[in-house]
């Protein structure tokens, strides 16, 4: 909403000498964010308003050209060239003489031109720095100012204009009419509604018939008819800049008039060519297949919820949307119907967003009007064409008035201030409630609140609240933290979780977390079976996207179109990881959708937790390029499968757990490149190579590398034990045996760590060797064992009957044999 000042100070008693920074501070108070302060352009020297006596057209050049003879207040008139052809003989205009300096920097100098001396310039409105049309020059129209007034207070060069940001739940703000209420309410001053007019006399029967066919949508229509209009009539330059201030561009004497009341009072209103409306007007929902051509010149297919003014022919206008092109007011126009009508906010706001029609009058319906100015709003806008284009009222107004009684609110005079935090006495409650033009009943503290007609967004004790605290000022609610209790610190889940992080962090692996939600597409490309579990999906109500309507049941989709995308972007070594909370599905009850005119009673509560799915928290990575960078140490490394096992294993270590790994088979990965991670004997999750149709699927790389686990299936670390340190030494031995290709490696490994007992201190895996003199379809695992006592110094044969221990036990469990 743009506000002009010299506007707002015809209707609030603004105190004396109130600056504009003072001014600002007051709408921050009132809730407003101001987005601009437009300053008036500066123009310094002589600009009087003239009247043009005499006009020479001079003949013999390019193009046509005046000398006009113009009084400037000063005894002899000025003879000033012009080459602008929109004004006539006794039309008022702004003359800027010379020794003014126009914006721009463009100073005015009597100079010869077209052999004629021009003693000055008669002015366009950009010339002014007023506003864009440099079409012809600035004509004031023949009557209400005298030659030689200054034009600085006729053009309003010294006015300013807040750009005020208006919430959606406040759309009285939509007129000069609610500033005007709020900031006299808040500077503790006087304001003059310019809705308290007396409502003529009207007489004789309405002039035309109508007939609201969905009260529902419209419960109150007004509509008054006019005839004897001037159709060249123009609009004064009073309005017409008013309009340019706020926006609003200049189309007609009728369309301006409506755009101004609309303005005013916050009532948008529809002028219809009378002589083109066909039967009786009819307010209605749109039929199947009807279509409208509206002013835009758009033909538009209408849904049956839009709602339509209609004649005999047809929709004649998308109500508080757009008019249509038949009922236009044209050039010829002398007989109007104005409308001005209470339209149910919700709907106006679905039209509004179906056509793709956003209007001033849509702003102000979908937010809410008032329904008591509909007729007021007709008696100004006729009052109005009648003083400037001689129109006058055919018959009795039209008033369709269908409105259920306002609402009744309780409040507790004293909920405002225990919200606050303010003392407010009963006193100030009411003086803010009656500022607001609500009326108040009730005994004691016990409030009934009615509130005023423009405050369709009130309608519970919060509400109120919000009003009170505003206008007596959000400044006065005390900046006062409230004192902390003494934490615990983190839980044990959230130490763990950051630990993971930052240990994937740590060996390089950058986190890229993603939206929580999937669709039918992404599951297809990772080539889950139908049976999948990670397909039984919940689906939410309002999906940000439909393409990606459901809860994730993986972490997979969204870290590998992080990666596409970087590889897309030109990256091609990257290691990817995100945790977060997946969504499995499963039979449970739908959620209700509780409604919000009260809190939700217990049951309903329960309901709505019951159907709130289990949230296990995932570690999930993706990797591919180089794992290791190529340079003169060496020529680097690939990222493969193990590295997706290795990075499974560092989530483990920094959860306290530990992890084993065996052979697995499940999609997304491929089947000969899956490891299954174990705790005990449960799997939690898996590792590998992507399968190479998923990786085509998703665009990216061949052998792309992911891990997914199940954080939450770790269990939680034992209480830590402070080693026990031998002082005795070590003895350090080699084992390398053959198995057949299809055993784990893990398998061997524990074998091997069950047989040596107690003296082995450490077992690790150095070499896997194929090749002779390995038989075929077998493989070389050589281990390096670490065996110590704790009491004493091992002997030769005791180390030595630990390694065979452990070879026994891994030939029996595993088929192992030494390696010769």
């Amino acid at each position: 909403m743009k506000v002009p000042v010299s506007w707002l100070s015809e209707l609030v008693d603004l105190p004396a000498g109130i600056t504009t920074e003072e001014l600002d501070a007051a709408f921050v108070r009132l809730g407003f964010e101001v987005e601009d302060v437009v300053r008036p352009p500066v123009t310094t020297g002589p600009l009087v308003v003239g009247r043009v006596l005499e006009i020479e057209e001079l003949t013999g050049f390019k193009k046509p050209i005046r000398y006009c003879q113009v009084e400037v207040g000063e005894s002899e008139p000025r003879g000033i060239v012009c080459g602008a052809r929109n004004f006539a003989v006794g039309d008022l205009v702004v003359a800027a003489l010379p020794g003014a300096v126009l914006p721009g920097d463009f100073a005015i100098a009597a100079r010869k031109t077209y052999d004629h001396v021009s003693d000055g310039m008669i002015c366009s409105v950009r010339e002014l720095g007023i506003g864009e049309d440099h079409t012809g020059i600035l004509v004031l129209g023949q009557g209400g100012y005298v030659p030689g007034t200054p034009a600085a207070d006729v053009l309003g060069l010294d006015d300013v204009v807040f750009h005020l940001e208006v919430t959606p739940d406040r759309g009285y703000a939509m007129s000069m009419r609610g500033i005007a209420r709020d900031l006299a309410a808040v500077l503790g001053v006087a304001w003059r509604d310019p809705a308290d007019l007396p409502l003529p006399e009207w007489s004789g029967a309405p002039a035309w018939e109508v007939d609201v066919a969905a009260p529902g949508r419209c419960d109150r229509f007004s509509m008054l008819a006019l005839e004897g209009l001037d159709p060249v009539a123009p609009s004064p330059w009073s309005l017409r800049r008013r309009l340019a201030q706020c926006g609003v561009r200049s189309i007609s004497l009728a369309v301006d008039v409506t755009n101004y009341v609309m303005l005013e009072l916050g009532q948008p209103m529809h002028a219809f060519d009378r002589d083109t409306v066909r039967g009786p007007i009819t307010v209605r929902t749109a039929a199947a297949g009807e279509r409208l051509t509206t002013l835009d010149g758009a033909d538009r297919a209408l849904a049956d919820d839009d709602l339509l003014i209609a004649d005999g022919s047809g929709p004649i206008g998308l109500a508080g949307v757009m008019g249509g092109a038949t009922t236009e007011i044209g050039d010829t126009t002398s007989a109007v119907l104005l409308e001005a009508a209470h339209w149910e906010p919700t709907g106006i706001s679905r039209g509004v967003r179906r056509h793709r029609l956003p209007s001033e009058a849509g702003k102000r319906f979908e937010r809410g009007t008032d329904p008591d100015v509909t007729v007021l709003a007709l008696a100004r806008a006729a009052g109005l064409l009648a003083e400037h284009g001689g129109a006058c009222v055919a018959g009795a107004p039209v008033d369709v008035d269908t409105r259920a009684p306002r609402p009744v609110i309780g409040l507790d005079a004293g909920l405002p201030g225990r919200i606050a935090g303010v003392d407010y006495s009963r006193a100030q409650v009411l003086e803010v409630l009656d500022a607001i033009g609500a009326e108040v009943g009730g005994d004691g503290d016990a409030l009934q609140v009615t509130p005023p007609s423009w405050r369709g967004d009130l309608r519970e004790p919060a509400d109120l609240v919000e009003e009170v605290v505003r206008l007596r000022g959000f400044d006065e609610i005390p900046s006062l933290l409230p004192t902390a209790p003494p934490g615990g610190g983190l839980t044990e889940r959230q130490r763990r979780r950051r630990s993971i992080g930052r240990a994937l962090a740590d060996a390089g692996y950058v986190e890229a977390p993603s939206f929580p939600f999937t669709g039918t597409a992404q599951l297809d490309a990772l080539g889950l079976p139908e049976d999948d579990d990670r397909r039984r999906v919940i689906t939410v109500r309002n999906p940000l996207s439909e393409e990606a309507p459901a809860l994730r049941t993986s972490l997979l989709p969204g870290l590998l179109t992080a990666l596409a995308r970087n590889q897309a972007r030109g990256i091609r070594d990257v290691a990817l990881f995100e945790h977060g909370a997946v969504f499995p599905g499963g039979v449970r009850p739908p959620a209700p959708v509780p409604g919000a005119e009260r809190r939700p009673d217990d049951a309903v509560l329960a309901a709505l937790l019951g159907a709130v799915p289990a949230q296990p928290w995932h570690v999930a990575v993706a990797l591919t390029g180089q794992r290791e960078p190529r340079g003169w140490w060496g020529p680097g490394r690939p990222a493969e499968w193990a590295d997706a096992v290795q990075a499974a294993r560092t989530v483990a270590a920094a959860a306290g757990a530990e992890l084993t790994v065996r052979a697995g088979d499940r999609a997304p990965w491929h089947p000969g490149r899956c490891a299954e991670l174990l705790v005990g004997d449960r799997v939690i999750g898996h590792a590998g190579e992507l399968h190479p149709k998923v990786c085509e699927a998703l665009g990216v790389p061949a052998r792309t590398a992911v891990m997914e686990l199940d954080a939450d299936a770790l269990p939680a670390p034992a209480v830590p034990q402070a080693p026990a340190i031998s002082t005795f030494p070590p003895v350090l031995l080699d084992l390398a045996v053959v198995v057949a290709d299809d055993v784990p490696s893990a398998d061997v490994t524990a074998a091997l760590r069950a047989g040596a007992g107690e003296l082995l201190e450490s077992l690790r895996l150095f070499d896997v060797y194929t090749g002779a003199p390995v038989p075929a379809g077998s493989r070389s695992l050589a281990y390096a064992l670490t065996v110590r006592a704790p009491d004493r110094t091992l002997t030769g044969e005791e180390a030595t009957a630990v390694r065979d221990a452990a070879l026994a036990a891994a030939a029996q469990a595993t088929g192992a044999q030494i390696r010769g």
